[in-house]
């Protein structure tokens, strides 16, 4: 995911009512693996995907494909 997917999946995530923060993985390497945690400090935060992949589906009519592609 790049900078602007994650940007574009928080603003998603926010007009569905749904909190969390889009990170890379290794905050090092924002070319790698990312996630949605509960918070942005990568020493504090926890892992929510699956918990935000499942409110999503839930306030959709359609679920999450790929990943986070939203369908709309």
């Amino acid at each position: 995911m790049t900078a602007d997917e994650a940007r574009r999946l928080n603003m998603a995530m926010r007009q569905l009512g749904i909190g969390g923060v889009p990170a890379p993985v290794n905050p090092e390497d924002p070319s790698g693996s990312w996630r949605v945690y509960d918070d942005a400090d990568p020493l504090t935060r926890q892992d929510i995907t699956h918990w935000v992949r499942s409110a999503v589906a839930a306030r959709t009519d359609r679920p999450a494909t790929r990943g986070f592609v939203i369908p709309v």
